[in-house]
């Protein structure tokens, strides 16, 4: 099977990365160092290719009601141009089809951020549902690789990464410089085109995503190098957000788990009369499972993904993403358990033939630099 490759691909073989398959992806895992990589981030900036996720648009007049029915979070929060919102889209069971961010810009143009091994999956989902409810939109992938108006993205991130940005995109920062949070600017005239900058990290750390024409992604990438932002690959990327206590798709959730059980709850509107995919499975199911943070307090191993997760009641649960935390220097993890288990409490996890004590915690670990978890 031929690999997929971003915009990117030689820049990073140019910079020695060691290449995986991420998803039919060819990707950076990493430049040499993948704790360099991390604490680049935590401590000046960082940058990543994101451009394998896709940038899908969505127009027409009927976008924000088509998004009402189509998502768990609710999209009438929406209310002011720029404003980007974290969701999930979900099945009929209720089960976690992909989660992603949505930037509205008009009332008939949403542009929804999905993921690369959902896009496929996502965009035949939502069309299916655009041809069933009649909403007669328009739905346009702009994948960096295929299309000519395809969309790069570079996630650049850490406490120095802003200032660096506006270093290389200095028409940028007057739109910018006091935009919050989940907030989306498109500026025009730029050195490297018409470029999206958006404040909508998954590190833990503050920074920007920047969409630019996939032609001009070398260019920008070289430039934010040159500014002293360092190459960061999928290594760190995992690291820093399992830090930061956020969910990957296919590892801590999946079309077969609630978002209720997935510590998602936050982003799912059940307060208002709103109807939407899935709504009614969660009703009847309700959250059957708690989604923590632990943190290995004994000697003997790693955690790691799938590791059973024993409560003192002896009911099980299991571990969906484990590292070793670069920041922390301690195993952490992140783990559906049964709902019993509370912040606070000991559990034990099996690796290999032994069973070693865990403390539960509160999520993040690590947010802005700073350890939370102890």
């Amino acid at each position: 099977m031929t690999l997929k490759a971003t915009p990117l691909n030689s820049a990073h073989r140019s910079l020695g990365a060691k290449m995986v398959d991420f998803g039919g992806w060819d990707m950076p895992v990493n430049y040499g160092s993948q704790i360099e990589e991390h604490n680049a981030v935590r401590l000046d900036a960082g940058m990543f290719d994101v451009s394998h996720m896709c940038v899908v648009d969505l127009r027409g007049a009927n976008v924000r009601t088509f998004l009402r029915g189509l998502l768990a979070n609710n999209v009438d929060k929406l209310q002011t141009s720029g404003k980007a919102l974290y969701s999930c889209m979900l099945n009929l069971d209720g089960g976690v089809i992909d989660d992603l961010i949505v930037y509205f810009f008009r009332e008939d143009w949403f542009r929804l951020v999905v993921n690369a091994g959902t896009a496929e999956k996502d965009i035949a989902w939502i069309r299916q549902q655009n041809d069933a409810t009649g909403s007669g939109l328009t739905i346009t992938p702009r994948r960096a690789d295929l299309s000519d108006d395809g969309i790069a993205l570079i996630a650049v991130q850490g406490p120095n990464a802003r200032a660096k940005v506006w270093q290389v995109l200095p028409s940028t920062q007057a739109a910018s410089g006091e935009m919050k949070p989940f907030n989306v600017t498109i500026v025009d005239g730029t050195p490297f085109g018409e470029v999206m900058v958006a404040r909508t990290g998954y590190t833990g750390e503050d920074g920007f995503e920047i969409g630019v024409p996939a032609s001009q992604a070398e260019a920008l990438w070289n430039a934010l190098l040159a500014a002293g932002v360092k190459p960061a690959g999928l290594g760190a990327r995992d690291t820093l957000r399992l830090e930061a206590g956020m969910n990957l798709y296919g590892q801590d959730m999946d079309d077969s788990v609630s978002p209720l059980d997935a510590g998602l709850a936050w982003t799912v509107d059940l307060a208002s009369e709103r109807d939407f995919i899935g709504k009614a499975a969660l009703q009847q199911k309700g959250q059957r499972q708690n989604f923590v943070g632990l943190i290995l307090r004994e000697k003997g191993g790693i955690l790691r993904a799938h590791q059973k997760v024993v409560a003192s009641s002896g009911n099980a649960g299991e571990i969906t993403s484990g590292t070793f935390s670069p920041s922390m220097q301690q195993a952490i993890a992140l783990a559906r358990v049964p709902v019993e288990v509370q912040v606070g409490d000991t559990v034990h996890v099996e690796i290999r033939d032994k069973k070693l004590a865990a403390s539960v915690v509160k999520l993040p670990f690590v947010r802005n630099g700073k350890v939370l978890a102890a």
